[in-house]
């Protein structure tokens, strides 16, 4: 048996936006930020295009009027950084968006597609703030936004149930190799998400004990020891089998601009 959605088209449209709509307001509220319309692609050569893991080549064409090369974008890394920068934000405040991009390479399963349909969001903080208690507070924040939209959805939509825990924990990639010496990083990320119902790992960029990155990161991130990701237990129906995955719910990143 194939993935069966709980609710019909019509209703999963309306639901859709019920959660869009939801999420944006407690997480701008929660973080300080507001709402910037983000490009659906950028001239290449500018350096504003995000590089993933280094490996990935983006959708590209020539402007015709122009003569110009330009390039569907990956992810706003970088993009969002010089945003700020133009907005000369202060500290403690920020920038969201609803990013549209199409990544041609992405592995496809029933939480990735080609299509690219995410939020993303930066905001500035002082030097004194890069640290791991003010990263955590963040965590806490984003975490209470994603409970405030679940109980939404489950309120409009009775056949949902709740899943996301009443806490989330915290874990380096280093301490979740420890604990899961034999698996691969996936399958540590989704073992701990099981274990635990919902994990913010961090120091995903940080080369480990076994001498392996959690992550392959592309240069602009070049705080490894504070990029980081929360994930939390979800299940899922896939190919006939019933299993355990985890959902990206938000990676967080901060740097100095």
């Amino acid at each position: 048996m194939r993935y069966q959605s709980l609710l019909n088209e019509q209703e999963t449209e309306h639901a859709i936006k019920l959660i869009k709509d939801t999420f944006q307001i407690n997480l701008a509220t929660a973080l300080h930020l507001r709402r910037v319309t983000a490009p659906l692609f950028v001239k290449s050569g500018l350096g504003l295009n995000d590089n993933l893991s280094g490996s990935e080549q983006p959708v590209s064409f020539v402007i015709k009027a122009t003569n110009e090369k330009a390039e569907i974008v990956h992810s706003l890394a970088k993009w969002k950084r010089y945003k700020l920068g133009e907005m000369h934000e202060k500290a403690g405040y920020g920038i969201y968006t609803d990013m549209n991009a199409i990544r041609t390479e992405e592995d496809l399963d029933e939480l990735h597609s080609l299509y690219v349909d995410q939020w993303d969001w930066e905001k500035v903080i002082s030097r004194e703030q890069r640290n791991k208690t003010y990263l955590h507070e963040t965590v806490r924040l984003i975490y209470q936004a994603l409970k405030n939209t679940e109980y939404i959805v489950c309120e409009h939509y009775p056949q949902i149930k709740p899943f996301l825990t009443d806490e989330v924990h915290f874990m380096t990639s280093e301490e979740l190799l420890q604990r899961y010496p034999n698996l691969d990083a996936k399958a540590r990320e989704n073992a701990i998400c099981k274990e635990l119902g919902a994990v913010f790992v961090e120091e995903i960029g940080c080369v480990l004990s076994a001498c392996r990155r959690l992550r392959r990161l592309g240069l602009e991130w070049r705080y490894f020891d504070l990029v980081s990701a929360v994930g939390a237990r979800s299940r899922i129906v896939k190919y006939g089998h019933s299993r355990e995955r985890r959902f990206i719910a938000q990676t967080t990143a901060y740097r100095r601009l």
